[in-house]
C-alpha cells in the first residue's frame, strides 16, 4: 500500500469516527446527519473577523474561537479589514477599540454607513464609560475589558450570531 493510500485510509478511519461520535443518521431528519445527542452544532461556517493592532490578541483570540468551531480571519488594522473580502463575508467582527490609525469604533460607524449591520463585539485594554456607553449606544452587542474570560467572548459572539439569525437573545 502506497504512503498516499494509507493516509487517505488513515483520514478516512478519522473522519468515519469523528462523524459516528459527533453526528446521528435518522429518519426524524429526513436521513440526513444530525448533532448526536449532547452535541454542539459546530459553527464552521461562522466566520468571525478579529481585528488588533496587537499580534498576541490576534493569535490568541484565533485559537480560542477555532477550538470552538468557527473560522477566523484575522486583521492588525481596520483598514486591512475595509481592504478585505471580509466586511461582506464575515458574521461577527471582535474588534480593538483603541488602535493606530481607525478606532473600532470609527470602523463601526464606516460599516454601518455602508449598510452593512454585521454585529461588532469590542475589546479593550482601556475601558472606559464613556467610550462602552458610546459603542453600546451605536449598536456592539457587547464591550470588554481586557484581559477577557474567553467563555464571555464566546457568550458574546454566540449572543451575536442567534441576533443576527433572529434568534431570541440568550
Amino acid at each position: 500500500m502506497s504512503a498516499e493510500l494509507s493516509g487517505q485510509t488513515n483520514l478516512s478511519m478519522i473522519l468515519e469516527f469523528w462523524s459516528a461520535a459527533h453526528f446521528r443518521v435518522g429518519r426524524a431528519n429526513g436521513g440526513r446527519f444530525a448533532p448526536a445527542s449532547g452535541r454542539p452544532v459546530l459553527s464552521t461556517l461562522s466566520v468571525i473577523s478579529v481585528i488588533d493592532d496587537d499580534a498576541s490578541v490576534r493569535a490568541a483570540t484565533t485559537n480560542l474561537l477555532s477550538s470552538h468551531g468557527y473560522m477566523v480571519h484575522t486583521f492588525a488594522s481596520a483598514e486591512d479589514f475595509l481592504r478585505s473580502a471580509q466586511p461582506d463575508d464575515s458574521l461577527c467582527v471582535v474588534a480593538d477599540v483603541q488602535m493606530p490609525g481607525m478606532s473600532g469604533l470609527d470602523l463601526l460607524s464606516h460599516v454601518r454607513g455602508r449598510g452593512n449591520d454585521v454585529p461588532f463585539i469590542f475589546i479593550t485594554a482601556f475601558p472606559d464609560e464613556s467610550v462602552r456607553a458610546r459603542a453600546l449606544k451605536v449598536g456592539a452587542i457587547c464591550f470588554l475589558a481586557k484581559p477577557f474570560a474567553g467563555p464571555v467572548l464566546v457568550g458574546c459572539i454566540e449572543s451575536a450570531l442567534n441576533r443576527r439569525r433572529g434568534g431570541a437573545d440568550r
